[in-house]
């Protein structure tokens, strides 16, 4: 975090705020205090120490533990039952936040009792929880696991789903701290998800801490500071006593891990002070603990070794096993590094001794069968709860069936003139959506006409004008010539023209048969390997004869080029396109004709270096509802016909077809066909 506030500066800034905030109140604590001397009414009595109670947590915890030890008195004395569970609960808080753990036990277990006698669910649930969290913090974790999976029942049969979470959140508490991170994982996730389900706000930030934790024990140290982040934004947000300080510990843990020792010192120094206020004695030893390892891996022995034992003091006082263990073992890594093998072997045997009493082979059977007997638990619940609902349904079906028989003559005598009454509007709806699929088909074929007959009329006006041009001037030749006007330079000019005519109109009737046989689908195409090379060879040979442009043609298709598809109409395709591109060139021009292969097609492409097409017109040109046409470089005609059979050809065969144009530039109309199998 290079960008981070320093914590112990966040942390000044924190009392500032509470000390402005104690200011403010100092004058109703007394107020509370004065009506507490003043009367000598019970009931007013207890209702006044629990709000000077509740009103010094935060403030002065001892003040707060001692008005909660006069509310004991009190209510032991006026028998005042619910008044006496909720001070066992709250002074086993208080020793919880202190950290003396074994005394916080005493609190518990008074708790617990007091809620059975008055048959308190959701106190009893609270309490077997509240007792697994004081042998978890103890290092009972048999014992945690036992409470916690009690309390997991306990909340399942009241159907409290919020004493559900925390005993599933409790209970991979216990399989993390084994080691058993995946079994944990999905505790926690699973805790998580009813928490957000019953918007229990505490769900989120204890899973975030306890996440951190998991993947600070894996060594995945990033992973652990975003969830740590997490959970003490949201814990400071929450004001949670108990778990602020535990988060800021563990995010220290991880600067440790990073070797950031310096961010590392000033969250200990954060998380210490925070735990001062509170007494809270486990977490203070802790701290000691974490600064101990960074002395340790600084090389400053003596100071090391004083933090380390302060921590060890502390644990033996509160018999916090786990603690305890960690101390041992970093006072055996402490004395191995000073060279001290026999002091270093003495604390390794104290700490794996300490290490099997708490994590030995015994344990973990029996948390390996309490597990399994929750499981056959569970499943004998399911089981059960299975029986119970067929029981239900069958006593649901004897109801339906008695109802059934009451009802029966009912049924019979109604069912004729309903089914009569169906089958008339079945009949009714059958006609009527037959009657509007019927108009549906003839708005579409009228449609569909009403295209066809513009095309229809598109193409009889181009046969009408291109066939009567060059008929008209056969006839004006031919008169002409018998009246012997023309001489024989002027004979062969017109023969040329007259050919270039000709030719025009007998491509223009090929294309309108092709055409018309497409039209009425009886043009049967058969597939056979081809060769591009030669199919383009051809046509170029064949309109070379007949183009006076002076055009260069360069076949650079392979000889190997063989495709799979219909002869006619791909030499249709390839006359129709160098046919184009001689119309666009001009004199002296050139068109390249070009292969190249992909998976399963070649890439046939004829490029021209002629006038070249904006975008709109090259929008139009394969549109069969409106051919479009324009004059050549040499004032050729044409009729759009051309390129719409190329289009339809390329497709039948399995292809597309394509052009991209810039004017002045020339033109690429580029299509597909398939390959042939080798």
């Amino acid at each position: 975090m290079e960008n981070m506030v320093n914590p112990l500066k966040l942390f000044v800034l924190f009392l500032a705020c509470l000390c402005a905030s104690n200011t403010l109140s100092a004058q109703s604590l007394n107020q509370l205090e004065e009506q507490l001397k003043a009367t000598d009414n019970d009931s007013l009595k207890i209702e006044l120490l629990e709000k000077l109670i509740e009103s010094y947590e935060g403030i002065d915890y001892n003040k707060s533990k001692e008005y909660a030890t006069q509310l004991l008195t009190l209510a032991e004395e006026t028998g005042q039952n619910w008044a006496l569970l909720k001070t066992y609960r709250r002074l086993n808080l208080s020793y919880v936040l202190e950290g003396d753990f074994s005394t916080a036990m005493k609190y518990g277990n008074l708790f617990y009792q007091k809620a059975v006698e008055l048959a308190d669910t959701s106190a009893i649930s609270e309490a077997i929880n509240m007792m697994g969290d004081n042998y978890f913090d103890l290092g009972e974790f048999d014992e945690a696991y036992d409470y916690f999976t009690d309390a997991f029942r306990f909340g399942k049969r009241a159907n409290d789903s919020l004493r559900m979470t925390i005993a599933l959140h409790n209970v991979g508490r216990v399989f993390k701290v084994l080691g058993q991170y995946e079994t944990a994982l999905d505790h926690f996730r699973l805790s998580e998800k009813i928490s957000t389900t019953i918007n229990d706000k505490l769900g989120a930030p204890y899973t975030f801490d306890e996440l951190g934790d998991l993947y600070l024990r894996q060594g995945k140290v990033d992973s652990a500071l975003y969830y740590l982040t997490k959970s003490l934004a949201l814990s400071r947000e929450l004001s949670d006593e108990i778990l602020e300080p535990r988060t800021i510990d563990r995010i220290a843990n991880a600067y440790v891990l990073k070797k950031d020792y310096k961010t590392a010192l000033a969250y200990y120094d954060t998380a210490l002070m925070r735990n001062q206020i509170t007494k809270n004695k486990l977490g203070i030893a802790y701290n000691e603990l974490g600064k101990g390892i960074i002395f340790l891996q600084q090389d400053k022995f003596k100071d090391a070794e004083q933090a380390i034992e302060n921590a060890l003091i502390i644990a033996d006082q509160l018999n916090a096993k786990t603690l305890g263990l960690r101390c041992y073992q970093q006072l055996s890594e402490l004395s191995e590094k000073k060279g001290d093998y026999q002091k270093a072997l003495l604390y390794y045997r104290t700490y794996k001794a300490r290490e099997d009493s708490l994590f030995g082979q015994g344990m973990k059977d029996k948390l390996f069968r309490d597990q399994l007997q929750n499981q056959n638990e569970v499943r004998d619940s399911k089981i059960a709860a299975m029986i119970r609902e067929q029981e239900i349904q069958k006593n649901e079906i004897k109801k339906q069936e008695f109802i059934r028989n009451i009802f029966v003559v009912l049924v019979a005598l109604t069912g004729i003139l309903l089914i009569t009454v169906y089958r008339s509007g079945q009949r009714r709806r059958h006609i009527n959506k037959l009657l509007l699929e019927h108009q549906d088909e003839m708005r579409k074929r009228s449609v569909e006409l009403e295209k066809l007959n513009q095309v229809k009329d598109k193409f009889f006006s181009i046969i009408s004008h291109d066939l009567r041009s060059p008929i008209n001037a056969l006839a004006g030749l031919l008169d002409i010539m018998d009246r012997g006007g023309l001489s024989e330079q002027d004979m062969k000019a017109n023969i040329r023209e007259l050919k270039v005519r000709f030719n025009h109109t007998r491509t223009l009737l090929n294309n309108l048969l092709d055409w018309t046989l497409l039209q009425m689908d009886k043009l049967s195409l058969q597939p056979a390997k081809i060769s591009l090379h030669k199919i383009a060879s051809e046509n170029i040979q064949l309109l070379s004869a007949v183009q006076n442009k002076n055009i260069r043609f360069e076949n650079q298709i392979p000889e190997n080029t063989i495709a799979f598809a219909d002869s006619n109409t791909i030499n249709l395709v390839m006359r129709n396109l160098l046919t184009n591109a001689i119309k666009f060139t001009n004199e002296n021009g050139n068109i390249t004709l070009q292969a190249s292969e992909e998976e399963k097609l070649w890439r046939i492409g004829i490029k021209d270096d002629g006038v070249g097409m904006n975008k709109s017109v090259v929008s139009m040109l394969f549109d069969k509802t409106a051919p479009y046409s324009t004059r050549g470089t040499a004032n050729e005609k044409g009729t759009g016909l051309g390129l719409i059979l190329c289009k339809e050809f390329v497709e039948k065969n399995g292809g597309t077809i394509w052009v991209e144009s810039e004017e002045g530039k020339g033109s690429t109309f580029t299509f597909t066909i398939p390959k042939a199998n080798q």
